[in-house]
């Protein structure tokens, strides 16, 4: 395992139909997770905070805006031979504005909570939604093989509180 040198910061925002039990997902049509379904988000521009990324990823690849967001998670993944790690800071909604259209990236799609299709998601996940779907905030960290399919290790806890940023001095992995 090399090394994390760095880290880049990304946003990842869950849309919840919590009466209906339902989680907005969308299929990703091109770039980094083609083919997988995966809540809103990406990089932030140059002058965004991670909040303000947020809300922009999720109109642009979904046409809704989000009355209400909430911090809940921060996972950091890694991957075999790059020193360079994803910081992705996740969101929930459960108001907000529009409906939800396919645009060029994502076709957006109801699941209901019994029925999320994990094995058409990145591999992680099927770790962590649940917590969140239980109201719980956590911290991952996840080592993926190169293959970006077979988790190596990884740690998930439960917090009170979601950090900032993920402080790399305080790695378990």
């Amino acid at each position: 395992m090399i090394p994390i040198q760095n880290k880049k910061p990304f946003t990842l925002v869950l849309t919840l139909d919590e009466p209906h039990r339902k989680i907005l997902l969308g299929m990703k049509k091109r770039g980094f997770g083609m083919n997988k379904y995966n809540g809103f988000g990406g990089k932030l521009e140059p002058t965004e905070t991670v909040e303000e990324a947020a809300h922009r990823e999720l109109w642009e690849e979904s046409t809704i805006s989000a009355r209400n967001m909430k911090k809940v998670g921060l996972n950091l993944f890694s991957f075999e031979n790059n020193p360079v790690a994803m910081e992705v800071h996740v969101y929930v909604v459960t108001e907000y504005d529009g409906t939800p259209t396919e645009t060029e990236e994502m076709r957006p799609e109801w699941f209901s909570y019994d029925d999320i299709p994990y094995d058409d998601m990145w591999t992680d996940d099927r770790q962590w939604i649940p917590i969140m779907l239980k109201n719980k905030k956590f911290i991952g960290e996840f080592y993926f093989a190169e293959d970006q399919k077979r988790i190596i290790s990884q740690v998930l806890e439960e917090v009170d509180v979601v950090p900032a940023e993920f402080d790399l001095s305080q790695r378990k992995l």
